[in-house]
């Protein structure tokens, strides 16, 4: 991959930072874990390069909320969290030309879909969720657990591998599950995920 695409990634993660500050510190902590995650999962160079960009612009589409609703302090209204359900779909419609981006656009389209096949935006079920989305919505959804937003605290970490361990199945892939698991028991890993969530 060369110098001037990765200058196109970095571009587009300034983007983000530039419309929300959380967003951005948040993608790059998803990508990094996502990587760690396809790693140890024995996904091939390639594949684990195009996870980590994945994570870095799963949230790309964000661009395209009002900041209204994006950046708003308190809980979101049904009507406001229709909308920034909207977010997977603009991100794909931004990315899916770009043929530098392979699976990208359709990772970061389906990094909501639920395994039980309550997610959104087109409820897709099982395998039939990309593997890479499904990778992006563990690392997605622990950030989002032991991160403190303005409109919630932060849960331990222990806390978080609990509720990734209730929602095997029903939100997450199992297999996916038990594979950040197995991370967690590998010190030397252990060490780095921690680092990326400056967790002591």
């Amino acid at each position: 991959m060369n110098i001037n695409f990765h200058v196109f990634i970095d571009n587009l993660v300034s983007t983000i930072e530039a419309k929300d500050l959380y967003t951005a510190g948040h993608s790059t902590r998803v990508a990094d874990l996502a990587f760690i995650i396809a790693e140890h999962m024995n996904y091939n160079k390639e594949f684990c390069e195009k996870i980590h960009i994945a994570g870095h612009l799963h949230d790309i589409g964000k661009i395209g909320i009002p900041d209204g609703i994006l950046l708003k302090s308190g809980k979101l209204t049904k009507s406001e969290f229709e909308v920034i359900k909207d977010h997977p779909l603009i991100g794909f419609e931004i990315l899916k030309n770009n043929p530098s981006l392979k699976d990208v656009p359709l990772i970061i389209k389906h990094h909501h879909e639920k395994f039980d096949g309550t997610g959104y935006p087109d409820q897709l079920k099982s395998d039939d969720i990309p593997i890479g989305s499904r990778i992006i919505a563990v690392a997605d959804s622990f950030d989002a657990m032991v991160t403190r937003r303005t409109y919630k605290s932060a849960i331990t970490f222990e806390s978080a591998i609990e509720e990734l361990l209730t929602e095997s199945h029903k939100q997450f892939d199992k297999n996916i599950v038990d594979n950040f698991l197995d991370v967690i028991k590998d010190r030397e890993k252990l060490s780095n995920i921690k680092n990326i969530f400056s967790l002591s």
